[in-house]
């Protein structure tokens, strides 16, 4: 009698621009500015910038923070007017001296970043 076979590992998940989930000494702030960031829409997608997978990061330096984030292409008209609206959420979560947003481009810009509720809303999943 022959053994069976093994059962296939399940493939394993895209990884997106989405935040990991908070740790540390600045979760509770990078928490509540996530949510904050959850009612900023990218102005040509009927989508959130962070189920967006825009979002890459924080880096902070005291109470001081900066975001990492992308757009969906480089040449983006409201690049300039995005990131002042990001910057005013962040400055509203309390205990956070100053933010900045540093727009980076790498890695690209891709659907694979999105969350997976909007890769279902896109017709991705």
């Amino acid at each position: 009698m022959s053994e069976p076979a093994p059962t296939p590992a399940p493939p394993a998940a895209a990884p997106t621009a989405t935040p990991p989930s908070p740790a540390g000494p600045y979760a509770e702030r990078e928490r509540l500015i996530t949510e904050n960031l959850k009612q900023i829409y990218d102005p040509e997608i009927p989508m959130n910038i962070v189920d967006l997978g825009l979002i890459y990061g924080f880096d902070w330096t005291g109470d001081d923070v900066t975001l990492k984030m992308t757009l969906t292409a480089p040449g983006c008209p409201v690049a300039g007017i995005l990131a002042e609206e990001v910057k005013t959420a962040i400055e509203k979560v309390p205990n956070v001296h100053s933010a900045k947003v540093d727009m980076i481009w790498d890695p690209p810009w891709s659907p694979e970043r999105m969350s997976e509720f909007a890769k279902r809303q896109f017709g991705y999943a």
